[in-house]
């Protein structure tokens, strides 16, 4: 029997609604550049106060420990508004926001939060224990002395006059960690945290490839320089800050703790710990997922922390991220407070701010110069593109070409370029001249590489380990040559595991002690690790190139098994290299 004219017809027009509905949802979750919400990165909603009054005090914890706060409230001719807002607070290594605390002098972003008391919200500074104007002594860094003070202290802050019980925190680099730290311990108050240039693992991040060859170890700093910060009100002899300084002192420096841990599994006496699980937001997954605290993550693809970022977003559900063209704790040319607003708009004050409609990765790409937005890491449009390693350079596509097995001398007395710059922004950089260069043809068209490269290489060496460096480099017509991103891996750590948290399709070393396989010889072996994600395009007439060595300038306490004065790099048949690129194709 036929159905009615009208009943094929509605149906007919539903088809139509689901199938438009069904592109629209396609279309949001592949965004276009023109298509980034106009929101983001301009959320710009009038200020309701122009003035902001700041008290400190000291707080006494659990254990008597007394730290440091200091309130930052709106205000009105001068004396603080009467009302509940909600409160934004930062962990951080003063109460003063210091240049030295991890944020720097870079008022557009992090070190600007305090500006949003405009707009409604009270800002806190803390110094954490055995830091800036607190009592106490750091046992390493970041350890769960530290994640239980925030417990404290974010439940205090909810029960404070002024506040509305509704607590966010920020942070970035060492006070970014600080306040993932803050999402393990459930306090029932956090609701949101902003954090940037984080380690999600602190051994992948500060041994990465089982390799000590990293730019910070934290703050070492001397009674002169702890009197140096403004005091507490009331203690303007500072008699308070030198009794706190005295008791800084006592604190395990950092760089002796993390040189003493070589391997994942390694215990620190110094600590009475193993201390890679201890400091890392990874040990705590389930509690993080169970404290339900939104995130919104910020990362700079010349930051080393930049993996971290993405590889925390990926094992925490609804995490946001954004990635700029930045070294570490920078966000040159982008409203970092406004986009910060916009998140404590929506999960403090509950106001529909449009960033839910948001795709939850942001990324820049270098090269094309503009925003892109997306719902998958790694996109789905860039597949891992391997380049062979050949006799003569590099060959696009499944090993072929005439073999190669190479030597190259190892130099430990290498020194930074002078654009490898200082402090956190220190830079890995090309040295002419320097381990093995392999290039690939001159580009006929654009190239964009956005993703996380893989390495699958072969070496040899005569000592019982060596340290390998990649560097990805792209080469100009002039000659100039511009490192891109890095990978590197400790020879007696190739072991390949399963990891106990999500990956966006990266190779993972477990790297406990009992996981060494010291190098016989002479004899090849497999080295398999990942590169540090980026975003950019290789102009056309420009060539792709890979850079072995086997030292770096940020290298410190070398290992003297993994000293060689030689590797070989070898591909052959049966030993074949590559190393894949995850090359975008045209949207």
């Amino acid at each position: 029997m036929q159905r009615p004219l009208v009943t094929l017809m509605l149906s007919v027009l539903v088809a139509l609604v689901v199938g438009a509905l069904a592109a629209a949802v396609a279309a949001e979750q592949t965004l276009t550049p023109a298509a980034v919400p106009s929101s983001f990165g301009h959320y710009q909603p009038p200020p309701t106060f122009t003035e902001q009054v700041t008290t400190t005090q000291y707080l006494p914890l659990r254990d008597g420990t007394r730290l440091a706060v200091l309130v930052a409230r709106p205000a009105r001719d001068g004396k603080p508004v009467d009302g509940r807002f909600p409160v934004i607070w930062h962990h951080s290594l003063s109460a003063t926001q210091q240049d030295g605390d991890g944020v720097g002098p870079r008022k557009g972003g992090f070190a600007s939060m305090p500006m949003l008391t405009a707009y409604g919200y009270v800002v806190v500074q803390v110094a954490r224990r055995g830091n800036g104007q607190s009592f106490g002594t750091m046992r390493g860094y970041h350890d769960r002395n530290e994640a239980h003070d925030a417990y404290e202290l974010i439940e205090w802050l909810a029960r404070q006059p002024w506040s509305s019980g509704a607590i966010g925190q920020y942070g970035c680099s060492n006070t970014g960690d600080a306040a993932m730290h803050a999402m393990t311990v459930n306090a029932p108050h956090l609701k949101a945290v902003f954090a940037g240039c984080f380690s999600w693992n602190k051994y992948d991040a500060m041994r990465r490839g089982g390799i000590f060859a990293q730019w910070g170890t934290g703050p070492t700093r001397t009674i002169e320089q702890d009197m140096a910060v403004p005091p507490v009100a009331g203690d303007e002899e500072k008699v308070l800050l030198r009794q706190a300084a005295e008791e800084h002192m006592r604190g395990v420096p950092l760089f002796e703790l993390w040189k003493s841990l070589p391997y994942r599994d390694s215990f620190a006496p110094s600590v009475q710990s193993t201390f890679w699980a201890e400091g890392s937001a990874s040990s705590y997954k389930p509690q993080i997922l169970q404290g339900g605290a939104a995130l919104y993550i910020v990362g700079g693809w010349r930051d080393e922390l930049r993996d971290q970022g993405l590889i925390a977003r990926m094992n925490i559900p609804g995490a946001r991220i954004l990635i700029g063209d930045w070294l570490h704790c920078e966000n040159e040319g982008f409203a970092l407070v406004e986009e910060a607003h916009r998140f404590f708009d929506r999960h403090l004050k509950q106001i529909d701010t449009g960033i839910d409609r948001d795709p939850p990765i942001h990324y820049f790409v270098t090269g094309a110069d503009e925003w892109r937005a997306t719902s998958d890491w790694p996109l789905p449009q860039a597949p891992q593109v391997p380049f062979a390693l050949a006799k003569g350079g590099l060959v696009q596509g499944a090993a072929r070409g005439a073999a190669l097995r190479q030597t190259f001398d190892v130099d430990y007395t290498v020194q930074p370029c002078a654009e490898a710059g200082s402090g956190s922004r220190v830079q890995p950089c090309h040295l002419s001249g320097q381990g093995l260069s392999l290039a690939g043809k001159v580009l006929a068209a654009p190239v964009e590489v956005t993703g996380h490269g893989l390495a699958d290489l072969w070496i040899a060496a005569d000592t019982p380990d060596a340290n390998l460096f990649l560097l990805l480099e792209d080469v100009a017509p002039d000659g100039t040559i511009k490192v891109v991103t890095e990978g590197r891996l400790k020879a007696s750590l190739r072991k390949l595991d399963q990891a106990p948290w999500a990956l966006p399709g990266l190779p993972w070393h477990r790297a406990f002690a009992a996981d060494v396989q010291p190098l016989q010889p002479g004899v090849p072996v497999r080295l398999q690790f990942d590169l540090l994600p980026t975003s950019y395009v290789f102009a056309k007439g420009h060539r792709i190139q890979f850079t072995f060595t086997g030292s770096d300038h940020r290298e410190r306490a070398r290992d003297p098994q993994a000293q060689p004065a030689r590797i070989t790099l070898i591909s052959d048949k049966a030993h074949p290299s590559a190393v894949s690129l995850p090359i975008a194709s045209e949207r």
